[in-house]
């Protein structure tokens, strides 16, 4: 493994030595990063597809740019370069026939997506399916002769007669207060009638809510990302002939919730992951069990479940023998188990594989000696494989060149793609046998013609023992004896990781650098990618714990001497945003600071975030539990308000579900009451996604405003 590591630090070493361009960074250059995903490999591993997400001008809006993903292909030999395969409408999830002269794909029909298929002998996709609750993630049959999909359906769906024959009702409560057993479920055939009888008015009073004229909320999980709904709906999987001879068989039933599904190499089963609790409402029931499904009966057998514990990522062998999974506990933070057991075993046969690190997509050897999968790791997202006899885990990425983030293999290859800090993504194949490495894209090849600053890693120990690690990244155009401006750039989460390998961040801190400022950005107590002790160091306490660890790395990296300590300003976005609202509530030594989507009120963040659950497994309870509440209050930025003189702006997108969007309102409010240096900006129709995923020119909006402000104050 050695040998296999070293060749990969020689890989990433030339990679950081290739850049000989003398242009910076601009902020427009967001508009030319090109996304990899979606990696999958043809069943002889001689060709790879994957998707493309590009950045276009949308028709002749000027300013506007829209998202464009497409399906390509190219050889793993890298003797072409990659093609795409689809045009026009946008195209991903791409699967192959089992016998590689056919691929499948997932694109958008009025609004619905659906399945197509693509002829390797010639010729246009053909609509496979045109199934009107839609259809996603393709799975082929071993036989070539049927494709699995899934399908999301609301309730309502799930109670018509074609769908329900029995025309049974849901054995866990709806939660409609004054009903019993349900009883609000039942058809109800009257005529709508404002001045009628009771199931009149009761029919014209859902006649209302069907027209969007109100919004009847019963259940608990009522925020989505960027509205609300008390609609309830539900994934379920389907079988469809490739052939397109027939309709789709529903292979999932009931008022259950199912998550993921594969095809037994046999063809006659499937492997199952969801949650079927037939006594709790889905929106409390936290759990998730791993079933076999018998393709004749459609009957469900569990494998494993219990209650309190959640077993996903389930992952069969090439033969069919073993299951790979991951498995913890519902209720709090903490790192799931990698286990393995028998196709026909249970929790007693489990065989755990220690590693303390969040593990993802699972995928199994030819031989199945080994289990590879991709995982957060002290600010890299290696490749990684278990031995499932000795129980090793080694990586055969580096740990710091850069973030995996989506592989597939064949025997001896593994292609992926990665991000390095000196290039945000490319295609890669590495072969286990002859320890070469083969770049097969160039996708951001104008990356070449650009001057990057190249991320310095640091580390020291806190107060409990955790080795906390920080990245230093100096002005694109630094000159030695200089003192720069630099920018705390800090990670929401709070459990997420940054480092060189940071897809997300790759651009931004780019700018920064370009700009002529020092970016410092770490991963404090409770970030990922250092294990179960890390993650949970920030337990009760989000803000003085966290605090110390990012103020420490930012005064190490003062003391290397080329910061100016007069000219210091601080970032950061969603948890990140709270942070910086803490700290400048707490430190007076920055100049300038700027919050994206954050939480300020840990109390009301509870009732208007979709992520409430964080403060129950953070700080112990609800709000109104006394003890709780002295938790909240302690934690809650917003209790120190009026100790803020930063100069402080503060984004919110207005559709930002996830956070709430009166987080925002309420911090700046407060800060303009006390007439404070503020301001508030408002992104129409932003989610909590906005930074990633969002309006381009809302993006690079946001991104522009934030310099401009540390400008006002730092160089002025």
């Amino acid at each position: 493994m050695k040998k296999i590591l070293s060749l990969f630090a020689a890989f990433s070493l030339h990679a950081a030595m290739a850049q000989h361009g003398n242009e910076l960074i601009k902020v427009t250059d967001m508009l030319r990063i090109k996304q990899l995903n979606s990696v999958t490999l043809s069943p002889d591993g001689s060709k790879v597809a994957f998707v493309l997400n590009s950045i276009e001008p949308d028709g002749d809006t000027k300013w506007e740019y829209k998202y464009v993903n497409q399906v390509y292909v190219a050889p793993v030999d890298g003797s072409a370069p990659p093609r795409a395969l689809t045009a026009k409408e946008n195209a991903s999830q791409p699967a192959w026939s089992p016998d590689g002269r056919k691929l499948a794909f997932v694109r958008t029909v009025d609004s619905k997506p659906q399945v197509f298929v693509l002829s390797f002998d010639g010729g246009e996709p053909t609509q496979l399916t045109r199934f009107r609750f839609g259809a996603s993630s393709p799975k082929w049959s071993p036989d070539g002769k049927q494709i699995l999909f899934s399908s999301s359906l609301t309730l309502k769906d799930l109670l018509k007669e074609d769908l329900n024959p029995g025309k049974e009702l849901p054995a866990w409560p709806y939660e409609k207060p004054g009903f019993d057993k349900n009883a609000n479920l039942r058809a109800n055939n009257a005529k709508p009638d404002p001045d009628g009888n009771m199931d009149e008015i009761r029919a014209y009073l859902e006649n209302n809510a069907t027209d969007k004229k109100a919004k009847v909320i019963d259940k608990l999980n009522f925020q989505e990302e960027a509205t609300t709904s008390g609609d309830m709906s539900f994934s379920h999987f389907f079988i469809v002939n490739s052939d397109g001879t027939s309709q789709p068989v529903a292979i999932t039933r009931g008022f259950n919730r199912f998550n993921s599904a594969e095809f037994t190499p046999d063809g006659k089963h499937l492997l199952v992951t969801g949650d079927i609790d037939s006594t709790e409402h889905p929106d409390r029931s936290l759990e998730s069990e791993i079933f076999i499904i018998d393709l004749l009966t459609k009957t469900p057998k569990m494998i494993l479940g219990e209650k309190g514990k959640s077993y996903n990522s389930a992952k069969l062998s090439p033969s069919g023998k073993w299951i790979a999974f991951q498995y913890g506990s519902t209720a709090f933070v903490d790192v799931p188990m990698l286990g393995v057991i028998p196709v026909n075993g249970s929790a007693k046969d489990i065989v755990n594989i220690p590693f303390d690190r969040n593990k993802g997509n699972l995928s199994w050897s030819e031989d199945e000696r080994y289990i590879y999968f991709t995982a957060q790791s002290n600010g890299g997202a290696p490749i990684y494989r278990a031995d499932v006899q000795t129980k090793k885990v080694d990586s055969i990425t580096t740990t710091t060149a850069g973030g995996v983030s989506s592989f597939d293999l064949h025997k001896d290859k593994i292609v992926y793609v990665k991000t390095m800090a000196t290039n945000p993504f490319e295609l890669y194949v590495y072969s286990l046998t002859t320890k070469t490495n083969t770049t097969l894209s160039s996708f951001n090849d104008w990356i070449k013609t650009k001057k990057l600053s190249l991320p310095e890693k640091r580390s020291f120990v806190n107060e409990k023992g955790l080795t906390v690690e920080y990245w230093i990244m100096k002005p694109t155009n630094y000159e030695p004896g200089k003192k720069y401006p630099a920018i705390l750039n800090i990670h929401g989460g709070p459990t997420a990781m940054w480092g060189p390998g940071e897809s997300s961040m790759w651009h931004e801190f780019q700018y920064y650098c370009a700009k002529g400022y020092v970016v410092v950005y770490g991963n404090p107590r409770g970030s990922g990618g250092y294990g179960a002790e890390f993650l949970r160091a920030n337990v009760n306490d989000w803000g003085k714990g966290p605090t110390s660890d990012v103020l420490t790395y930012l005064d190490k990296a003062v003391g290397e001497g080329f910061i100016d300590t007069s000219k210091l300003a601080v970032t950061g976005g969603s948890y990140a945003g709270y942070l910086v609202a803490w700290i400048i509530s707490h430190d007076q030594r920055f100049k300038a600071a700027c919050s994206q989507r954050g939480v300020y009120d840990l109390a009301t963040f509870f009732g208007e975030g979709n992520a409430w659950r964080l403060v129950p497994n953070y700080f112990g309870g609800y709000p109104w539990e006394p003890a709780t509440r002295a938790n909240i209050l302690r934690e809650s930025p917003i209790n120190y308000v009026e100790n803020i003189h930063t100069p402080y702006l503060i984004f919110h997108g207005e559709n930002d579900l996830r956070t709430g969007v009166i987080q925002g309102e309420m911090l700046y409010k407060s800060l303009k009451v006390l007439g404070r240096t503020v301001e508030y900006v408002r992104h129409p129709g932003g989610t909590h996604e906005l930074t990633r995923s969002g309006n381009n020119r809302q993006r690079i909006d946001q991104m522009l405003r934030t310099m401009e402000f540390f400008e006002r104050f730092i160089r002025h």
